[in-house]
């Protein structure tokens, strides 16, 4: 059963009492992401999430790390576009004492300047490491087709020029905007009661201040041409990456679009791994995934494939996509597809952290939480007509947008441009 409390000072509280566990996950998520910076301290909400675990009013550095480690638990923090989240995983015994560890960071993080420089330097080699990676950096060229000028096309840990040039005051100015009680979610999951978090709530923030959820330049979704971005590098895999711009989070056809891309690129089982890998041993890796935001979102396909094969695997990708959106799928790929989707939501509700991270993200992002029968009935009111309109929707291949990593030719870059009608 999921209960939810929003205090007079905006704060929401939501839990899910699973007593039958032993583990309480607890998340105190903030509505404050990388596409709320702008360009000169791109990177403020992630260079943030950092410091917070560099030390607070209460707690040391080392110490946040000793009381929850040492009782058995874990603790870490994550950056989106949209969101950032502190979480821990712990023996339900000790929820009275992580809430006071993980609130505290949160809420009073200490920021000092020489903790700035140091975290600094680690950031800017994090961004490093990443660009090296050439299956994570084929993301970051894709986000910079999909919104270009825009700060969901811009890194979400900044530059190494914008990071090295944050200070304490830019990120304490960014923590005092955005880390308030109208824009944080409390999220716990696992054996703990609503009453017993709402007590430490109402204990430890009855002084907070308050404030309005933070707002974000929304995004255009009005390209009208498909665009290509090749980032040439030795090495001995091309990865590439074809996004089309897809579905807010909000949106009526979401879950048709779940299914959709399942069917297409989202299991072992789906098209574009069967047609790609299998039977034509294109590529090693293939598949493809959903984004949602509050405005837009994207539909990708991803795939690591030998470098005399990229034309080829492209092609068939392309192919792939052309004939789901004209012909449909069938019945029994629905089906499957149905079947696979609540199984995995079940799987992972199975656990208090999954349970903790959905509840949380829920109630930031859309206010609400659905529960299992609602999602089982959306699910399974997904036709055979919707699958093909949504895909007719947003399979456009005016919309197209590739973006590849590796030692492209210029004879490959020619039959690429012509793929996609460029």
């Amino acid at each position: 059963m999921y209960q939810k409390t929003i205090l007079d000072h905006g704060l929401r509280v939501v839990t899910h009492d699973m007593s039958e566990r032993e583990s309480v996950a607890l998340g105190f998520w903030v509505g404050v992401g990388g596409r709320y910076e702008v360009d000169r301290i791109k990177g403020a909400a992630h260079f943030l999430e950092h410091m917070a675990f560099k030390g607070s009013a209460k707690y040391s550095c080392e110490k946040v790390k000793m009381l929850i480690e040492g009782v058995g638990g874990s603790v870490n923090a994550f950056t989106s576009e949209e969101q950032t989240c502190f979480y821990a995983k712990f023996p339900a015994r000790h929820v009275e004492k992580i809430f006071d560890v993980l609130s505290d960071i949160v809420f009073h993080p200490s920021i000092h300047s020489k903790d700035v420089r140091k975290e600094s330097t680690v950031i800017v080699e994090e961004i490093k490491m990443y660009h090296d990676l050439p299956q994570y950096y084929v993301h970051e060229l894709l986000d910079e087709l999909m919104w270009p000028n825009h700060p969901l096309g811009k890194g979400l840990a900044g530059t190494p020029q914008t990071v090295s040039a944050m200070t304490s005051q830019d990120l304490k100015v960014f923590h005092k905007e955005h880390y308030h009680s109208g824009n944080i979610v409390i999220a716990a999951a696992g054996k703990v009661s609503h009453s017993q978090i709402r007590g430490l709530v109402d204990k430890k923030f009855h002084k907070i201040p308050g404030g309005l959820r933070s707002e974000f330049l929304k995004a255009d979704n009005s390209q009208k041409k498909p665009k290509i971005k090749i980032f040439r590098k030795t090495t001995e895999q091309m990865h590439l990456a074809i996004g089309v711009l897809g579905l807010e989070s909000e949106h009526k056809d979401k879950y048709a679009l779940n299914l959709l891309n399942i069917i297409l690129g989202g299991n072992m089982s789906s098209r574009l791994f069967d047609e790609v890998r299998e039977k034509r041993g294109l590529a090693y890796s293939i598949g493809s995934s959903v984004k949602y935001l509050k405005d837009t979102g994207m539909l990708m396909v991803r795939a690591g494939v030998d470098n005399t094969k990229l034309v080829n695997a492209v092609d068939v990708v392309i192919k792939e996509l052309a004939k789901i959106k004209r012909n449909g799928v069938k019945i029994d790929e629905l089906q499957r597809a149905k079947d696979f989707y609540l199984g995995q939501v079940l799987l992972a509700l199975e656990d208090t952290m999954d349970h903790m991270l959905w509840i949380g993200e829920s109630t930031l992002t859309r206010d609400k939480m659905r529960s299992m029968a609602e999602i089982i009935k959306l699910v399974k009111g997904v036709m055979i007509e919707d699958i093909k309109r949504v895909a007719q929707m947003v399979l456009n291949e005016h919309r197209y947008n590739f973006a590849v990593v590796g030692p492209v030719d210029a004879q490959q870059e020619k039959q690429l441009n012509r793929l996609l009608g460029i």
